[in-house]
């Protein structure tokens, strides 16, 4: 499911029967699997709401440390991506700094380029979301 709040995952899982990996989910999942704390960072504040609540959903919420936003609106960081990467990295070290987190997701497929470059710039572990279901997928394929 290529969004990061998973809409319809569920659904499509009941009703194919066959192995599903959602952004979201999948990003979540691998970020807390080693029981570190993790937060997350992201662009979007109309989704902070649905995230925390997926989260919850997922049992995770014992080890999340909560959610940083970008400042400015997310139409135009995306139309500028220097900034866009200043801004995330920002809400990287809050999540790390602030709240203690170990890592850090990345909220949004189509921050997929600057979830690279943070993992190269940040002392926390980046989780991308689009390989992160790659490699739910991955695995789900193989068993």
């Amino acid at each position: 499911m290529a969004a990061f709040g998973d809409p319809g995952l569920a659904a499509l899982r009941a009703a194919t029967g066959l192995p599903v990996a959602g952004l979201g989910e999948a990003a979540l999942l691998e970020a807390a699997a080693d029981g570190a704390p993790f937060g997350i960072a992201t662009t979007t504040p109309l989704l902070a709401d649905a995230i925390t609540a997926r989260v919850a959903e997922l049992g995770l919420s014992d080890r999340y440390t909560g959610l940083r936003l970008t400042a400015g609106a997310p139409e135009r960081l995306s139309a500028d991506p220097a900034v866009l990467l200043d801004r995330l990295e920002r809400a990287v070290r809050a999540c790390a700094e602030r709240d203690g987190a170990r890592t850090v997701v990345i909220g949004g497929g189509p921050l997929g380029e600057a979830a690279e470059e943070l993992g190269a710039r940040c002392a926390v572990r980046i989780v991308a979301p689009i390989p992160a279901a790659c490699r739910s997928l991955a695995r789900l394929l193989t068993e």
